[in-house]
């Protein structure tokens, strides 16, 4: 299944047949299958049984570009197996974590029959990209069918060293910014006459930069803000120039709210220029879930599989689980994360192996041995 899937060119928003493969594979096995495409995206939501509890799995079948062919020693797109290693780009971000949830379903199913509740599979197809037309569309959709799951596991490759060793309960929040700072343009020499926008922005980013934004918090680290370009476009060595551009990230802990950070920002801005455009972009808050019955049933799930407790972590950039938590519990679980978007991405054979086995760990902690 993997390397079937890996074999579907899916780079956003495109979706190559991966989801057609996983609609087929799931209708097999009982679930009913329900395609929404939004915009360009394909998504799909499959559900089997009823009722409480509601078990979701999260993931992505898009992937991002495979970067300079050349320099791979595998066809990015081929889903070759050489030396006990699956090589193809979304092997480990994340066409090799629904597999293993498939695979692992399957078995349960085999083994014990329908579950008492609900198990379903929350795919999409736009987590690399914009993901403006992927998870969250399909959330609402459920929230307006009244579906929404009691708990959703995202197979994001969260794992360090060891499969199952760590687990995501949250994530930082992330805020880009673009800043245009309008001044006048002149000859160097008669500045006088001019009003430099570099140094003004310069100014800017120094006093942005010059303060931690917090100390951390129990559960998060420090957050950061990080210059990202600088720009000013001035091929002459002798001309003031007329505007100044930066570009900015903030990866900000659970002390914060995008809104505020934005005023933050702009109150900044509105120290050192008069004339300037802002463009604030929010990709998502920071959210934290919470310890409960469910996180419990994970780590004894974990435990059983790997024989030691995940540790919970934050760290990383933003996912899908960014979404999952305005509605319902999330948390993320997936293969060692090394290898994913780099050249010659794969994953151990054995890694599967291990993912699958943990994976049917959770089934068997969220709806036991027995069947409806």
């Amino acid at each position: 299944m993997a390397a079937a899937l890996i074999r579907c060119p899916s780079v956003t928003p495109e979706d190559a047949g991966a989801q057609d493969l996983l609609a087929t594979t799931l209708e097999g096995l009982g679930f009913t299958v329900h395609r929404l495409s939004f915009g360009r995206v394909a998504n799909l939501f499959a559900e089997l049984g009823r009722g409480a509890p509601h078990f979701c799995f999260a993931g992505h079948t898009d992937v991002v570009p495979p970067g300079e062919r050349a320099l791979w020693s595998a066809d990015p797109f081929g889903g070759e197996r050489r030396d006990s290693y699956l090589y193809g780009r979304g092997a480990v971000d994340m066409k090799g974590a629904i597999a293993a949830f498939i695979a692992a379903a399957a078995r349960h199913l085999a083994a014990h029959g329908t579950p008492r509740g609900t198990l379903s599979l929350l795919i999409t197809g736009d987590e690399e990209g914009e993901a403006r037309d992927g998870t969250a569309r399909v959330l609402d959709w459920l929230a307006a069918r009244g579906t929404i799951p009691d708990f959703c596991l995202v197979g994001e490759p969260t794992s360090k060293t060891r499969v199952g060793d760590t687990v995501k309960i949250g994530r930082r929040g992330s805020l880009n910014a673009r800043i245009v700072i309008e001044g006048i343009q002149g000859h160097v020499a008669y500045p006088e006459r001019a009003d430099n926008p570099a140094h003004r922005l310069v100014a800017l980013l120094s006093a942005l930069t010059a303060l931690p934004l917090d100390g951390g918090t129990a559960h998060f680290a420090p957050s950061t803000l990080q210059i990202t370009s600088i720009d000013i476009g001035n091929p002459a060595t002798n001309v003031i120039p007329a505007r100044a551009e930066a570009r900015l990230n903030i990866r900000f802990n659970d002390l914060h709210r995008g809104a505020d950070l934005i005023a933050w920002l702009e109150a900044a801005i509105r120290r050192y220029a008069e004339r300037y455009l802002f463009e604030p972009s929010l990709s998502g808050e920071a959210f934290r879930t919470e310890a409960s019955l469910w996180l419990e049933r994970l780590t004894r799930a974990v435990t059983r599989a790997t024989g030691a407790p995940p540790t919970f972590d934050t760290g990383g950039g933003t996912s899908d689980a960014r979404f999952i938590a305005r509605f319902a519990p999330v948390a993320e679980l997936g293969l060692v994360g090394e290898r994913m978007h780099g050249i010659d991405e794969r994953v151990a054979e054995a890694d599967l192996a291990a993912l699958t086995r943990l994976y049917q760990a959770v089934l068997a902690e969220v709806f036991g041995d027995g069947a409806a």
